[in-house]
């Protein structure tokens, strides 16, 4: 008996694969062919779904990137207090880099970056993470510097997992959210003190 799989359901499992497959091989070592064989349909049926591979990928990093920033939206959405908020932040982004390794690895630490149209997909992402990180600056600094600090933020999130998973340090996210965040923290307070 064969199961019918529906549009939306295979396209899911043709996004779960090819994020495998690119973050295993990258970008340009994956073929159409492989990830049609790894789902297990014909190319034909990847191609009813996907124009092509670099849309394939296109779609894919905007919908981790999507997935990342309403995570650190839903944790901070609810906490009144602004280091809190910077904390359970942080701590979520770590949590998010361990439970989807290849989807970091696809994001920040693969060669995406070197194709113009991916790294300007992947700074979206980034100028998405420093907007909803921005308003829980809540020091006394202009928009504007506020949105830099959030950049710094960003940078320093994704620095960090970046030297550990190439180092193979295990990421504990709770402990290393809350140490990232202090440390955040006491320079905002600093910033905004010096701002007044």
């Amino acid at each position: 008996m064969t199961i019918r799989v529906d549009a939306i359901e295979r396209r899911d499992q043709i996004m779960a694969v090819a994020l495998t497959e690119f973050s295993r091989t990258g970008y340009h070592e994956t073929s159409m062919s492989q990830i049609a064989e790894s789902v297990g349909v014909t190319k034909p049926v990847l191609y009813q779904h996907f124009i092509g591979k670099r849309a394939l990928y296109l779609e894919l990093l905007e919908a981790l990137g999507t997935d990342l920033i309403s995570q650190i939206r839903r944790a901070t959405n609810e906490i009144a207090d602004g280091r809190l908020q910077t904390e359970r932040g942080m701590v979520t982004y770590f949590n998010w880099v361990v439970d989807n390794h290849e989807a970091f690895t696809l994001l920040f630490a693969g060669s995406a970056r070197v194709d113009t149209e991916f790294a300007a997909a992947i700074r979206h992402i980034e100028e998405q993470a420093a907007d909803a990180i921005a308003p829980l600056i809540t020091v006394n600094l202009a928009e504007a510097e506020r949105r830099s600090m959030a950049f710094g933020l960003v940078g320093m999130a994704e620095a960090v997992s970046r030297h550990l998973i190439a180092q193979g340090i295990g990421i504990n996210p709770e402990k290393l959210g809350t140490q990232l965040a202090g440390l955040a923290w006491a320079g905002l307070r600093s910033l905004g003190q010096h701002h007044d």
